[in-house]
């Protein structure tokens, strides 16, 4: 029997030493295939508990695995996991930092990649496996379990959680991570909480453990059965409507999606996660579908007799709180490769990669075709729908002392954007107005984190995006709200010379959820600045701290000064952030849909009374569990 090769590493040198070897494989658009490295580097903040185990390790192989520098440990995550997002989950980045405070800074970024079910890999510190100095500096202690941790609170969050006690434990463990990391269904957070003294500890490694390994997407085929359902319910469809996911994307499935709705003349709303996998301009692209949906989707899902779910979760911001479907014995296709999202509200579950579904829906259907007169009224609908959102893009002929709305400033990046450019956005009002009315060409040009829409998010997101695609023009749009909450990352997309174009509305405070509580009867209270407890009003000068940053910047007084601004921050080589006030009242009333915002019984107020009223009637149309 030959002998196990091994070599004598610390815990750490061995668990990066196996990430370098980690590759994927890439295939472009034309059909080529690239193998390249599956890690595209490490976000490290240093501190006690991973300074001298994570940190020596990663300044050994620094030139195969680079290591990043961020600000903040939730916004370096953030941007990991929309690198991961705008690489359509083929490539992935991970995070380190010590235990305590800097540990949990992760926990909100850990939620946002397990909510949209992408890869991303953490190593947080954590106390001494041995408990020698126990409490250790920011050690959590708990007197009722030993071995609690700070850590523990991934647990939640995490798909897959480990705590490496012992060096050898990586073996096991860091195989797993990777099983999960490349799952189609599965991937999401993994948390590795890597003890600080065994990130030190040396043991002697079998050398395949090192090994190169290439990591192919998987693509699971339909079963036959489920082939067959779906396509029987699709034949009998009178109004069949397809709902477009984020899947869309993490599949490659664009191509195919466009060319079964084309073929088939089906009418298909796009997700915010599955926004630009069609270009707006397909005749079959209806737009956004739900609560921030456009009236030609909305009304078309309204009436969809069979509904095709493809690569989405259908979460209530899609389905209008489950009270959009109206359709008489309306059905459910869903097409995903996690039967936990294909089976939900009693659907038909066609458990595939998308990719592979849609072309064996296609073939299995044939000739078959939606009612032409269904698929004449999409278009129709479609072309009176953009008609109507022109109107709330464009700019005023005169505008005077009006502030713009958020639609309006979106009409005019719109008019600046190319079809190459990316736009970003995370949280607030922002993503309503670009979900309805930002026109896509191009795949991976709409980023939206909308899954759980994370204030912070778009900065840090934006980084992430450009070191992804540092071919393409990032576009952040960001409120006042977020961006006081997160910008930190501005300083390391200068640092890293990932130029990034800002553009941030300032509403005086949270604009969104102020109009929210307005609709349910509430008082303005606590989001508007001017409406909460202040001595003096805020006057931030956004311009002024973007440049403390690094950024270029400057404030725009109108919508006419902001086209030739946006123009100065294409031509600029560093991040450039342009800042315009904008009106916190006004909202695009055109399309959209009813959102279950439970509205108190009981109040002294009688708006809140009248809203309540609204809100039980509206109740009625909700289908629940089916």
């Amino acid at each position: 029997m030959l002998a196990m090769r091994k070599i004598r590493l610390t815990m750490a040198q061995a668990l990066v030493r196996a990430m370098a070897a980690q590759k994927t494989v890439i295939e472009t658009p034309t059909g080529e295939t690239h193998t390249l490295p599956f890690f595209g580097g490490v976000w490290a903040i240093f501190g006690h508990g991973n300074v001298a185990g994570m940190g020596e390790a990663l300044h050994g192989v620094r030139d195969v695995l680079p290591t990043y520098r961020a600000h903040n440990e939730q916004a370096m995550a953030h941007a990991a996991i929309a690198y991961t997002k705008a690489l359509r989950r083929r490539r992935v980045m991970a995070c380190t930092t010590s235990i305590g405070p800097g540990a949990l800074n992760l926990v909100t970024a850990a939620a946002v990649a397990h909510v949209n079910r992408l890869p991303l890999l953490l190593l947080p510190g954590d106390v001494f496996a041995s408990r020698r100095p126990d409490p250790v500096l920011q050690q959590i202690e708990s007197w009722q379990d030993g071995t609690t941790t700070a850590n523990d609170a991934f647990r939640s969050v995490s798909r897959y959680f480990d705590r490496i006690t012992r060096p050898e434990q990586i073996i096991p463990a860091f195989t797993r991570a990777m099983e999960v990391l490349t799952d189609p269904a599965e991937c999401g957070t993994v948390t590795l909480a890597l003890c600080q003294d065994v990130q030190t500890e040396a043991y002697d490694f079998p050398t395949h453990f090192f090994e190169e390994r290439i990591w192919a997407p998987r693509r699971p085929r339909a079963d036959t059965r489920e082939l067959a359902a779906a396509v029987t319910l699709l034949r009998h469809a009178k109004r069949p409507f397809i709902i477009c996911g984020g899947g869309t994307l993490y599949s490659e499935a664009e191509r195919e999606l466009a060319a079964f709705a084309q073929s088939h003349g089906i009418p298909v709303g796009e997700t915010q996660a599955g926004k630009s996998s069609l270009a707006t301009h397909h005749p079959m692209n209806m737009g956004a579908i739900g609560v921030t949906g456009t009236a030609a989707a909305n009304d078309l899902a309204t009436e969809a007799d069979v509904i095709l779910a493809v690569g989405t979760r259908l979460q209530d911001f899609t389905t209008g709180s489950w009270a959009l479907f109206q359709g008489e014995g309306r059905r459910i296709i869903g097409l995903n490769t996690q039967p936990f999202d294909a089976c939900k509200h009693n659907g038909q579950p066609l458990i595939a990669d998308a990719r592979a579904g849609l072309m064996e829906l296609g073939a299995t259907l044939g000739s078959w075709t939606a009612d032409d007169a269904w698929t004449a009224r999409a278009k129709e609908t479609k072309a009176a729908w953009y008609r109507l959102a022109d109107a709330y893009t464009a700019a005023p002929v005169e505008q005077g002392n009006a502030l713009p709305s958020d639609a309006q400033v979106v009409g005019a990046v719109q008019h600046q954007a190319l079809p190459t450019d990316v736009v970003l956005c995370a949280a607030g009002g922002l993503p309503g107005e670009l979900h309805k009315l930002w026109q896509a060409e191009t795949p991976g040009g709409y980023h939206m984190e909308y899954g759980f829409s994370c204030m912070g998010y778009e900065i840090a997101g934006g980084l992430g995006v450009k070191m992804a695609q540092p071919g393409r023009e990032v576009i952040v749009m960001v409120g006042d709200g977020s961006y006081l909450m997160m910008n930190s990352e501005i300083a390391t997309s200068v640092m890293l010379g990932r130029k990034l174009i800002l553009v941030i509305l300032d509403n005086r405070g949270y604009g969104c959820i102020n109009r929210l509580q307005h609709a349910t009867g509430g008082a303005g209270f606590n989001n508007l600045l001017r409406d909460a407890v202040h001595e003096v009003l805020p006057e931030v000068d956004f311009a002024a701290h973007a440049r403390s940053l690094g950024a270029v910047s400057e404030k725009v007084a109108s919508l006419a000064e902001l086209g030739p601004a946006l123009a100065r921050a294409r031509a600029s080589d560093r991040t450039y952030a342009v800042v315009i006030d904008t009106d916190p009242l006004i909202s695009t009333d055109a399309g959209g849909h009813w959102w279950d915002v439970a509205v108190p019984e009981v109040s002294v107020r009688p708006e809140v009374d009248a809203a309540r009223a609204r809100y039980v009637a509206a109740l009625d149309r909700q289908f629940i569990g089916n």
